[in-house]
């Protein structure tokens, strides 16, 4: 029997029960197999609950993505992907196992990936963007610090770990960034023109805040390779819905992360507020 989504009159092939219990998660895969029959590719997602404090790319997510990448195969690769950014090294594991296996790979913004979120999307040969779609400038920070304003900060006045800090956090975005670019989607530019794209992106010369928009017609005119979806076409509105489903559901469900593919479904839940003694 052939699924297809949004539903017909034919039943559902689970029980009941089983169905009614998971079936939002049903339903997302229903879509995510529509959007894999119109592209030839496998589609695997990550959404993050942007809203949640808790959502922010760490240390235990290369597991989750590994599980995915094995469940795609060899084949041709879309990443559907909504983050603010995170930890840089968690980062740089999950940009290696999306370059493992040489896959042909593409990642789909449908609305944020911000800062390190933005260095995973240049994980891609291309990245697919729409009217709502933003990547971000990939200035690392210590806390709630930018490094640029402490390497900038005036003599004597930061400690000297603190600035030997920021300079290496600053270097291994830069490097992680341009190796990126190097080996994937401007692997046939001239150095100089990833080395100022770099430049623009991870330090406050161009961007002047790190919550700074760069939209699709921008981001193409930096020099990376964006594929543009007008809010009409049929892919994009399939694309979209299904991020509507993520955000929806995370809220509804107190998930703060998503994992998933065709056949595969992992979440991380909200941590529970613990009540105040009385």
């Amino acid at each position: 029997m052939h699924e297809v989504f949004p539903r017909t009159s034919a039943l559902p092939l689970q029980s009941p029960i089983f169905w009614v219990q998971h079936k939002d998660r049903y339903l997302r895969q229903l879509l995510i197999r529509d959007i894999e029959a119109k592209t030839g590719r496998s589609l695997i997602v990550y959404y993050s609950d942007c809203d949640s404090q808790e959502s922010g790319i760490d240390g235990r997510d290369d597991v989750y993505i590994a599980e995915l990448l094995n469940g795609a195969g060899t084949g041709p690769v879309d990443l559907l992907l909504e983050t603010n950014g995170g930890a840089t090294d968690a980062t740089e594991k999950i940009c290696s196992l999306l370059r493992s296996n040489n896959r042909d790979l593409r990642v789909i913004v449908p609305r944020r990936a911000k800062s390190n979120g933005t260095v995973v999307a240049l994980t891609g040969t291309h990245i697919l963007m729409g009217m709502e779609s933003e990547l971000g400038p990939i200035d690392p920070h210590i806390g709630p610090v930018p490094v640029e304003f402490i390497l900038g900060a005036p003599g004597g006045t930061m400690n000297v770990i603190d600035l030997q800090s920021a300079l290496t956090f600053r270097m291994q975005t830069q490097k992680l960034a341009k190796s990126l670019l190097q080996t994937g989607m401007l692997k046939e530019s001239d150095p100089d023109v990833v080395e100022t794209l770099v430049q623009k992106l991870a330090t406050r010369l161009h961007y002047h805040s790190h919550g700074s928009v760069i939209d699709s017609r921008e981001a193409s005119d930096l020099g990376l390779a964006v594929i543009n979806h007008n809010p009409d076409d049929e892919l994009w509105r399939l694309v979209c819905l299904l991020r509507a489903m993520y955000q929806f559901d995370c809220q509804q469900q107190g998930f703060v992360k998503v994992f998933e593919a065709a056949k595969i479904s992992l979440v991380v839940a909200q941590t529970p507020i613990q009540p105040k003694p009385s």
